[in-house]
């Protein structure tokens, strides 16, 4: 994707960024729920993003301003050439400095495979990619029972913020009347990052500055869920 980027009119202007844009633009389904979202927001944080944010007191994530958000953000990661695609960036900005925010939307998909399908049919470029992102997230080996998507997203959320030199790096699911089950798959996620609760559903990552990482989860307003684009 080309580094150039141009203001939405409407939220069917982000259709054409999926990889799959017939398969994945349906009313109700995350794509279209996170652009309704989001443009109804137009120039600043979701209301029930910056609430939460502003509930972790902390000074790395109280009082951001948002700056830009890019729809379909790509990250390039060693070991093959697909990209990782964050479904929203959201550079802001408070008195600390750029606060970067990586979010996944959510409505009823899940995060994918687990790793134990990954390494299962991993190719050498594959293995060579999930050595990488286990080098940057600082562990030396997640359970298989991790979502493989997860990782990576985060991988994303750290790697852009170093881009920006921003003081902090959140990967944050923006859910919007998830299953449960996906609640669970963050928090197996969070816990092997060992992350710590600051406030419910705010976490952060022991050992990682400039940027300082957290992971969120944040329930999103479940009208948009009905809103066709």
């Amino acid at each position: 994707m080309k580094r150039v980027f141009v203001p939405t009119k409407n939220g069917s202007d982000w259709q054409h960024l999926l990889a799959k844009p017939k398969l994945h633009w349906k009313k109700g389904a995350s794509a279209m729920t996170a652009a309704a979202a989001w443009e109804h927001a137009a120039k600043q944080l979701p209301l029930e993003i910056s609430a939460l944010l502003e509930s972790s007191r902390e000074p790395l994530l109280v009082g951001q301003r948002l700056l830009a958000a890019m729809p379909e953000w790509q990250v390039a990661l060693k070991g093959g050439e697909t990209t990782s695609n964050t479904d929203v960036l959201a550079i802001c900005r408070n008195d600390f400095g750029l606060c970067v925010i990586c979010v996944e939307a959510k409505v009823s998909e899940d995060f994918g495979p687990l790793l134990r399908e990954k390494r299962a049919s991993a190719s050498a470029g594959q293995v060579a990619r999930l050595e990488y992102l286990h080098e940057l997230l600082k562990a030396e080996a997640f359970d298989d029972n991790i979502r493989y998507q997860l990782i990576h997203r985060t991988v994303s959320a750290l790697l852009t913020a170093r881009e920006f030199h921003a003081a902090s790096a959140v990967m944050l699911v923006h859910a919007f009347a998830t299953p449960e089950a996906r609640r669970g798959d963050f928090e197996v996620f969070r816990v092997a990052m060992k992350a710590v609760e600051i406030v419910p559903f705010v976490y952060k990552a022991p050992s990682f500055e400039n940027p300082t990482l957290y992971l969120a989860w944040c329930d999103g307003d479940t009208r948009f869920r009905d809103v066709l684009l």
